[in-house]
């Protein structure tokens, strides 16, 4: 089974119904995917997804709100992070592991935070701590990104998550048509009113207090490009500065997305995370 074939499933949590897939061998551990703003089930890698699930069950969701899942998407990380425990629960799991991507990986460390018992391992990338600097201005460095994939007819994401040097534009092109690999029972893509919901929520993390991030215990493992434009680099250098017991990726001449221009080794990086 391959994440282009997974078939979409739905399950009630906190009043709402949610959105997922799931592929890999049952027992052990799950492993729950957070994807990015406006991401949707098509938007997860799927390399990173198969390559995950050649030794783990994997459970890639859509927000409340976005693609599949009903109801309204929130306004706060916070919010979100509660679906995200009541969604765990409501599956029946008392442990997962989490990978959290850019806005995801703000859910996943808020997850980590209000209910550490339930997180074994946590797996952040392209994302930053609550009050990071620059978060606040994810929209206002993406909307002129957008508008140029508009006008160049490209798909903003090659100017949001890639370097524009060579690697870069041809990483961005390769990924692109990953998320194309799945032509059947695609999902639905976001409405511009939870595009904008979201962003508040994303605002409102960069402006909140920060978390004392030395109370996540669990093993963290961090990983970024080293030229990040939509959550600065530095932020990730932060969190591993501040997390007790973090391992740190970087990887060279890549942006946002450096785990998807570098899938193969951030799979090999991650399997051997959560082996442990």
């Amino acid at each position: 089974m391959s994440y282009a074939r997974a078939q979409n499933s739905h399950v009630t949590a906190a009043g709402t119904t949610f959105a997922y897939r799931e592929l890999g061998p049952h027992g052990g551990i799950p492993l729950i995917l957070l994807n990015h703003w406006g991401a949707v089930l098509d938007n997860f890698d799927p390399r990173i997804v198969d390559g995950l699930a050649r030794k783990h069950r994997i459970i890639a969701i859509d927000y409340r709100g976005i693609g599949l899942s009903g109801g309204l998407a929130p306004v706060t990380v916070d919010e979100m992070a509660r679906d995200t425990i009541a969604l765990i629960h409501a599956m029946g799991f008392n442990q997962v592991d989490l990978l959290g991507f850019s806005l995801g990986g703000f859910v996943a460390q808020d997850v980590a935070m209000k209910a550490p018992d339930l997180v074994r391992r946590l797996i952040l990338t392209g994302t930053g701590p609550a009050g990071g600097r620059g978060i606040d201005r994810v929209g206002a460095k993406s909307w002129p990104l957008m508008l140029k994939g508009l006008l160049t007819m490209r798909d903003p994401k090659t100017y949001l998550f890639f370097t524009s040097t060579a690697n870069g534009r041809q990483a961005a092109s390769a990924f692109l048509k990953r998320l194309k690999e799945r032509t059947a029972e695609r999902d639905k893509g976001p409405a511009p009113r939870a595009l904008l919901r979201q962003l508040k929520a994303i605002k409102a993390w960069g402006r909140q207090a920060p978390q004392d991030l030395a109370r996540l215990h669990m093993p963290v493992l961090i990983a970024n490009g080293d030229n990040d434009i939509m959550v600065p680099t530095a932020l990730s250098h932060d969190m591993a500065r501040r997390i007790p017991n973090a391992q740190f990726v970087i990887y060279e001449d890549a942006g946002h997305g450096g785990i998807f221009q570098y899938h193969a080794d951030f799979v090999i990086k991650a399997l051997e995370f959560l082996a442990h």
